[in-house]
């Protein structure tokens, strides 16, 4: 055994709360497994695009009680450089596995160190944390979550008092504050700083989105799931508010499980994911199927088209839910999206004089896209959608009520959010895309997914799917005023563009590709989609080639 790594290890047995995880490393110290133990010491968990996220285990690369204990030490430290440390945190947590011994380390180490703390009664959607920082004005909010990560993942989600998540160079100053070696004084819920965050204030999330999104009474017939997560009782308690009464549940699916047992990943986007409230919907007739990740931020949608059922992407979502929110946006309102969605938001935006904004990879950029302004709708192609300034961050609560409504509108009319998509596509062009991902586990995986997009810096490909390749842009340097990031974007003219980029939050690297095929009259629109499918599928293909290799 290394003698320094075996002294790391030990000194982390030293300090470590947690019994169990201190015999998870004197088991690896006594089977002398280096290998393991190298792999957990590599490196500590980093703030990436959406917090911490990463396996629960023992070691500086796992979430357990410790990294938990060593953030919110951080994140107290950041508070009181900023002098708003009084000013109070909301804490809360989702079903996984450990969420509630993570989410009781933070509220015992935050009160220790005099910080009010505002605690969710209860495991409840991440929505709710960034509402709750702007309702009650607080410095911070703090939620324990992996969203939609595989069953073996947490993670801590951290926002500032705009009430979006932070940026650099917040989460450079917290991961500093982080390795101070301290020992923090625990708190107790006895404290007079402690406070529940009470049912009115989440009854005024639930009113300010029914009077906004309500459809007075509908028959439009859904399904909806919300993937073994938190989001369940809280969604269909909205859709009755809103008068949607014909809703039926994923049984299967519909209360909490942090193993998701019916779920590869619990993820909406995975394929596969959506087959059983689809079969729901089949069992009860339902025309449409609505489905939140685990931490109900997201969304997933699926419509009947005739016998069978075809499930959207994201920008599809956004396209839909654009076409509701843009008409009835103000002059001071801004739309954004972020740099792997797709280009047809702009053309939309710049059809109804909107101001644009695109932004970096992440809702922490895209809720910060309107600065002073309003920013009226913003997505990202992940199924993460913002229709409602309440919530600084992505929301799939109110997105599904959103687009429900939007549904039951064209319902009344006898047309469908398919109809709404052909008539967006028939005006703007096809925009077909596609996400491909290539994970690559642990320190080395991490090494790999570097090294890749080094090597296709250095040698980017001439052609793409038998289109040429018009510019090829190092995201590092920069993009359309956009702070640098690792990434490359290859354009393909007027007919798309693909980039390349490793994940925020999984240790993958991605491929983000759209293709074009903009509406000429000799052609209708099944001709030009089955023009840009196949366009897209030999792109993919050399994409595949190049990110496998």
């Amino acid at each position: 055994m290394n003698e320094e790594l075996e002294r790391d290890v030990q000194h982390w047995i030293s300090i470590d709360p947690d019994e169990h995880d201190r015999a998870e490393l004197r088991s690896l110290l006594e089977r002398g497994d280096e290998g393991e133990l190298r792999e957990r010491f590599s490196a500590p968990l980093h703030f990436g695009t959406a917090g911490l996220r990463g396996p629960e285990q023992a070691g500086p690369l796992g979430m357990n009680r410790l990294t938990v204990r060593r953030a919110t030490q951080g994140v107290i430290g950041w508070l009181e450089t900023t002098g708003e440390k009084s000013r109070g945190v909301v804490v809360g947590r989702d079903a996984r596995h450990g969420s509630e011994k993570f989410n009781d380390e933070v509220v015992a180490v935050l009160l220790g160190a005099g910080v009010p703390v505002y605690e969710m009664p209860r495991a409840l959607p991440t929505p709710f944390v960034p509402f709750v920082v702007k309702a009650l004005d607080l410095a911070a909010g703090i939620m324990i979550t992996a969203s939609h990560n595989p069953a073996r993942d947490n993670g801590y989600k951290l926002y500032d008092d705009s009430g979006s998540q932070i940026i650099a160079p917040t989460d450079e100053v917290i991961e500093r504050l982080m390795a101070r070696p301290l020992e923090p004084t625990l708190g107790n819920r006895s404290s007079t700083l402690h406070h529940v965050v009470g049912d009115e204030t989440l009854a005024n999330y639930r009113q300010h989105l029914v009077a906004r999104f309500g459809a007075g009474s509908s028959e439009l017939s859904i399904a909806y799931t919300p993937l073994h997560g938190v989001g369940g009782v809280v969604m269909t308690e909205l859709f009755a508010a809103a008068g949607f009464r014909n809703v039926a549940v994923c049984e299967a699916q519909f209360e909490p499980d942090g193993d998701f047992p019916t779920l590869a990943f619990p993820n909406p986007e995975e394929p596969g994911a959506l087959d059983l409230v689809i079969a729901t919907a089949n069992d009860v007739g339902s025309t449409l199927v609505v489905a939140n990740d685990p931490d109900a931020d997201r969304l997933g949608v699926a419509i009947r088209d005739g016998a069978n059922w075809r499930v959207l992407r994201g920008d599809e979502i956004g396209w839909l839910l654009a076409s509701a929110l843009l008409p009835g946006a103000g002059p001071s309102d801004v739309v954004a999206t972020s740099i792997v969605s797709s280009s047809l938001l702009e053309r939309m935006a710049r059809d109804a004089e909107l101001r644009f904004e695109v932004t970096l990879t992440g809702f922490k950029w895209i809720a910060r896209a309107a600065g002073n302004d309003v920013l009226r709708f913003g997505y990202e192609e992940a199924l993460g959608f913002a229709v409602d300034p309440s919530v600084a961050d992505k929301d799939g609560l109110s997105a599904a009520l959103a687009l429900c409504k939007l549904a039951h509108e064209l319902d009344r009319d006898n047309k469908t959010l398919l109809d709404r998509l052909d008539e967006i596509e028939g005006r703007y062009g096809v925009h077909a895309g596609a996400q491909l991902s290539f994970r690559r586990d642990g320190a080395q995986g991490l090494k790999d997914i570097a090294r890749k997009i080094a090597e296709l810096c250095d040698q980017p490909p001439a052609l793409l799917g038998g289109v040429a390749v018009s510019s090829v842009i190092d995201l590092a340097h920069g993009y359309r005023g956009l702070p640098p990031t690792a990434g490359l974007l290859w354009e393909l003219g007027e007919r798309g563009r693909v980039i390349v980029r490793p994940s925020g939050t999984e240790p993958k690297i991605k491929a983000y590709i759209e293709v074009i095929v903009v509406r000429e009259r000799a052609r209708d629109l099944r001709d030009e989609r089955a023009i840009a499918t196949e366009l897209l599928a030999r792109v993919s293909d050399d994409v595949v080639a190049l990110l496998s290799r």
